[in-house]
């Protein structure tokens, strides 16, 4: 069972290395990133999350209905976003800070090229909670928090707080 890192450690602050290894190793991290990020009803999870400073991201889309019959898991290697459109708010929150969640604005809908664990070159178009999704995944691949896109004030509100939260745990 991976551990999820949470706010302020400092490795969520790391800028992944891109992955260039693609083995039995990168799947057995994405199939326990998986199991993480279920077991903490995510919807998503990046690696630098459980520790691993390399660019990969698991999510899975249907997740909020907490059906296991209709997962759809997937693994985003090496993900890039090369295009973005229009703009939505939405709530957010994030493993990483439990029990905090603040709306933000990101792009409405966005082209990722990225790679599968087998290594194979992909892209795909992603629009809505998907689009919002990824982006905040591919964030944590630069070492940044949904925090990061909010008024200085309400940030470091919040960092406050969840810094005194880990210091009485």
């Amino acid at each position: 069972m991976l551990e999820v890192l949470t706010f302020p450690d400092s490795r969520l602050r790391v800028k992944a290395e891109k992955v260039t290894v693609f083995d039995g190793e990168l799947a057995r991290l994405a199939e326990a990133m998986m199991r993480a990020m279920y077991d903490n009803s995510g919807m998503g999870l990046a690696a630098p999350q459980v520790g691993e400073a390399i660019q990969m991201v698991v999510t899975d889309f249907n997740a909020p209905d907490h059906n296991p019959a209709t997962r759809c898991p997937k693994a985003w290697v090496n993900p890039e976003i090369r295009e973005r459109t229009g703009e939505m708010t939405t709530e957010e929150g994030c493993l990483s800070l439990p029990g905090f969640r603040a709306l933000v604005a990101r792009a409405e809908s966005v082209t990722v090229v990225y790679q599968t664990l087998e290594g194979e070159s992909r892209q795909e178009n992603l629009t809505g909670l998907d689009a919002v999704c990824l982006q905040h995944e591919i964030d944590h691949l630069s070492g940044k928090l949904f925090i990061d896109h909010l008024p200085p004030v309400r940030r470091e509100m919040i960092k406050k707080k969840l810094t005194r939260q880990a210091r009485s745990a």
